[in-house]
């Protein structure tokens, strides 16, 4: 491999990882669409500290969009406490707005001004490499490499300090408060991580495949555990194994790279969606079918309980008297016998069935909880 195609592969790893960390505290506070919000609104930012200072690579330009992110929380927030909009309908009226002001800006004072749409919204890793960071004469590797390597390094810092505080504001505010935790700072100083990560990573990736680099890692590692200390691992391994895969399914195709690193992640999201040995579908399916015959067996069990010694007894404990008692098809009380005996809940003598010690167990069990 050429350097510039390690370096792609590098820049990748680290802005997927950078996004997927913020993105965890994201999807377990239900704050999904704060991040598409955010990713659309750091534009105004960027045009308004362009203005003042009329160059691309100025810091002023990532100060400028984290103070617009910042304050796209600010007003959904203070919209969102009138108690007259909800959440998402908030989020809904002050991205547009404050995207459309951006778009408006750039129309009528940057005509002249070259933004391509394609880099905008989906990036272009394939020059990142080219794009030196140089101080001091010295070659430090590509920009989008340092500024995504230092925000890495800031997600990772705030999360180690104050994980204990992330966790508590996210699973529960109020107890959070009664020990003197202030959700509220804890709000935006994650809300401000996420700015400075969707900043960082505009440039690399585009608006709108920043949110898919927050969100899908975190959602695909919470469908594989419950801790959040593992999730955060994962989410952050699920993010670079997408991307360096995406870079390569990129290569071969000949397409853009960050729509290739998101349909990478997709397609691991839908083979955990599918496989996850918990919340998979198929480990669903399985559990509910293995729910439904187990249901039936103590359905058996608990009626043949109740008519263990009384006269219908033998009548009632005739195999063929299921499908009329318990209204089963013949082919479906069969196997249910059959998986009875095998569980040992029932014997079986001349097409009556008897209760076993573990039958009369399950079947007193379940009627009594």
């Amino acid at each position: 491999m050429s350097a510039p195609q390690i370096e792609i592969q590098l820049i990748a790893a680290v802005v997927a990882a950078a996004c997927a960390l913020p993105g965890v505290f994201l999807v377990l506070r239900r704050m999904a669409m704060m991040s598409d919000a955010i990713s659309h609104t750091v534009l105004l930012g960027i045009v308004l500290a362009f203005f003042v200072v009329n160059e691309f690579g100025h810091p002023l330009l990532v100060i400028g969009a984290t103070a617009v992110g910042v304050l796209t929380v600010s007003l959904t927030e203070l919209l969102n406490k009138t108690r007259l909009v909800k959440e998402d309908a908030a989020i809904g009226l002050v991205f547009p707005a404050l995207f459309s002001l951006a778009v408006i800006l750039i129309s009528v004072f940057a005509r002249n001004v070259h933004l391509d749409q394609h880099v905008v919204f989906q990036g272009d890793l394939a020059f990142a490499p080219f794009d030196r960071a140089i101080v001091f004469g010295l070659d430090l590797g590509p920009r989008t490499l340092v500024i995504m390597s230092v925000i890495l390094l800031l997600n990772l810092a705030f999360i180690y300090l104050f994980y204990k505080e992330l966790k508590l504001a996210t699973f529960d505010a109020g107890l959070a408060a009664a020990l003197g935790f202030s959700p509220a700072v804890v709000h935006y100083g994650l809300m401000t991580l996420v700015s400075v990560t969707a900043v960082g990573a505009f440039d690399a990736v585009g608006s709108i495949l920043v949110i898919a680099l927050m969100i899908v890692p975190p959602v695909t590692a919470y469908l594989l555990t419950d801790r959040l200390s593992r999730m955060l691992g994962l989410s952050v391994l699920i993010g670079v194994v997408g991307a360096i895969s995406g870079y390569w399914l990129a290569h071969f195709l000949d397409t853009n790279i960050g729509g290739a690193m998101v349909t990478m992640l997709g397609v691991i999201f839908g083979l955990v969606f599918l496989l996850s040995p918990q919340r998979g579908l198929v480990a669903l399916a399985r559990r509910r079918r293995r729910q439904k015959w187990e249901f039936a067996q103590a359905a058996l069990a608990i009626h043949l309980m109740n008519h263990e010694g009384r006269p219908e007894a033998a009548e009632e404990s005739r195999v063929d008297h299921l499908v009329q008692h318990l209204r089963w098809k013949p082919e479906f009380a069969a196997q249910v016998v059959q998986r009875a005996q095998r569980r040992g809940l029932v014997a079986r003598d001349n097409g009556h069935l008897a209760l076993t010690e573990s039958g009369r167990e399950l079947a007193y069990h379940m009627m009594v909880s």
